[in-house]
């Protein structure tokens, strides 16, 4: 039985044990309770400047008062709850601009590669080790593979991708599958790839490339794209109610240790039906918003959850559409070659597209406008872009009376006049300043000093008029939205090197970024992203100001609370 059709089973049984009700009556009556929050800077965030509050005061899921103290408790009454804040600073919830909410547990559950500062796997024989001391039988016990997330070839010493010769000096009994930092290639031992059925005849699917050894066409165990990204969930999905709800439960607690109190599934395929069977169960804790891929839009886009309305904390926001891959991993589409090619590959590789045809990806883009679907694409070479672009003037024309609110994800090597086209077509741009710290140093060596100083240009797209958002594209980095803050004002790479001065954002614009900005490309901006009355009571506690320490020091902050419609659901 293919990993897919044991996920369905796994959703059966789960949905089996019975629905929990939406509020239980104890709930019912503290949510009558009025609470005031005071003692702190209060940051509403609620204009183009920072605006402070000395209280707020909840009454169940809504903000009902935004002042003074004096009137915040008189207004209050006796009765209520007044929590001091002790000079730590209430935000409003963070709302990531783009993640993959269904993965946050292979960080929490899985063997952890990523390279220092976040862990320690700083070359081959360092992700070998952890691998091997990851695996015993109670975690094989999760899917049946060893699996690792986060290896970075970019930075550890030998700068190279582990393969098949390396995962088997883990094992030769089970499969092992590593996950690249990425996203978009998986790592295989010789085990797993006789259990995915990939040979020396097996041929490269459209959009994806099985990586062969040198002179031959033996795999060498690293696949790209969409050779790599449908075998994913074989390695990462666990085999037992009990392991899924673990694996589940993992994620939203480190999700909501961070801050979130609304989440994307980002490029949602069969894990929809999945979030589905968890909500209607009442175990979604805090706003999850899918998008789904293209491929899956016939299957899942007509239901009930397709809506902007919230059932159970989770709704199909709309659709997403993968155009190219990783520009760190030189599978990014663009118009002129990079300056190291993969191994391999020509002198004169440009990376690839995932939808060669303009035709087919016009008809996949025409559905969504006709349906009115709003669209998240996937473009990080500018070859990509120009292919979005081209493809979306014509449908943008067409259809020109409706709000459509269209987002770029990512964005990487956008060019100047694409910048200008996307304001043009109504595009957010959701951009993705960690790269500047995680891959800095690595892309100017890829694409060029000059160039590699403009990725993310977060500043030149608001200066020409877009509306922004910046992402951490979790479980790519860790869904840490204060260090995402912190990059999109600093953007200091590993090294210490500035990579684009001139792109920085102040604080309080990286702050609304992952507040209001992402709350209005959500279609959630009338609810959520400020602290003002009317409004749900989405709140985060932090320990210092980010408006008021050193801009080097915002990456420190740690989130003390966080609150989901008057709910505080993570307290650190």
């Amino acid at each position: 039985m293919k990993r897919l059709s044991v996920i369905v089973l796994l959703i059966g049984l789960i949905s089996g044990c019975g629905q929990a009700p939406d509020t239980a009556p104890e709930q019912q009556t503290e949510s009558s309770k009025k609470v005031v929050y005071h003692g702190g800077p209060i940051l509403t965030m609620a204009g183009d400047k920072p605006e402070y509050a000395e209280a707020v005061v909840i009454e169940g899921e809504t903000i009902v008062f935004v002042g003074s103290t004096e009137d915040a408790f008189n207004q209050a009454g006796v009765a209520s709850e007044k929590i001091d804040l002790n000079g730590q600073t209430l935000v409003p919830g963070f709302i990531d601009g783009h993640a993959h909410f269904s993965n946050f547990a292979s960080q929490a559950i899985y063997a952890l590669l990523l390279p220092s500062p976040d862990a320690n796997v700083n070359s081959v024989n360092d992700a070998i080790d952890t691998l091997q001391d990851w695996n015993t039988p109670e975690n094989r016990a999760y899917s049946g593979w060893i699996v690792g997330t986060g290896f970075d070839d970019s930075v550890i010493e030998e700068k190279r991708f582990l393969t098949k010769h390396d995962l088997d000096k883990v094992s030769t009994e089970h499969p092992v599958m590593v996950l690249h930092i990425s996203g978009h290639f998986a790592i295989v031992n010789s085990v797993g790839l006789e259990k995915l059925g990939i040979d020396k005849n097996t041929p490269d699917p459209e959009g994806g490339l099985i990586r062969r050894e040198p002179g031959g066409t033996e795999p060498n165990g690293v696949l790209e794209e969409l050779a790599a990204i449908p075998y994913m969930m074989q390695a990462l999905s666990p085999t037992s109610p009990e392991a899924l709800m673990r694996f589940f439960d993992a994620g939203q607690e480190m999700a909501l240790s961070y801050g979130y109190t609304t989440a994307q599934e980002g490029r949602a395929m069969e894990n929809h039906e999945l979030l589905v069977s968890l909500a209607e169960q009442g175990a979604i804790k805090l706003d999850v918003v899918s998008y789904i891929d293209y491929a899956h839009a016939d299957k899942y886009m007509s239901s009930k959850w397709n809506s902007k309305t919230y059932i159970n904390n989770y709704r199909i926001g709309g659709m997403k559409v993968t155009l190219d891959g990783s520009p760190q991993g030189r599978t990014a589409w663009r118009t002129k070659p990079y300056l190291i090619s993969p191994l391999g590959a020509e002198e004169d590789y440009a990376g690839y597209p995932a939808i060669p045809s303009d035709i087919d990806l016009s008809r996949i883009y025409r559905t969504a406008f006709e349906k009115g679907w709003q669209t998240l694409s996937h473009a990080n070479g500018d070859a990509a872009m120009d292919q979005m672009i081209r493809t979306l003037r014509p449908l943008v024309e067409e259809f020109s009376s409706a709000e459509r609110r269209d987002v770029l994800i990512h964005g990487q090597y956008v060019r100047d006049d694409q910048l200008d086209a996307f304001k043009e077509l109504g595009v957010i741009a959701s951009l993705f300043p960690l790269h500047t710290y995680y891959w800095g140093d690595w892309h100017s060596q890829l694409i060029g000093e000059e160039l590699g100083m403009k990725i993310s240009p977060v500043r030149t797209a608001l200066n020409k008029g877009l509306k922004v958002t910046i992402h951490t594209d979790a479980p790519v980095a860790l869904p840490n939205l204060m260090r995402v803050v912190w990059t999109a004002v600093n953007r200091t790479s590993r090294s210490g090197k500035i990579i684009g001065e001139a792109e920085r954002l102040t604080p309080y614009e990286a702050l609304q970024a992952i507040t209001i900005w992402s709350a209005y490309q959500h279609f959630e901006e009338e609810t959520k992203g400020t602290i003002e009355k009317g409004k749900i009571a989405d709140l985060v506690v932090l320990d210092k100001n980010p408006l008021t320490v050193e801009p080097d020091d915002i990456q420190h902050i740690q989130v003390m609370k966080t609150i989901k419609s008057g709910q505080l659901l993570f307290e650190r």
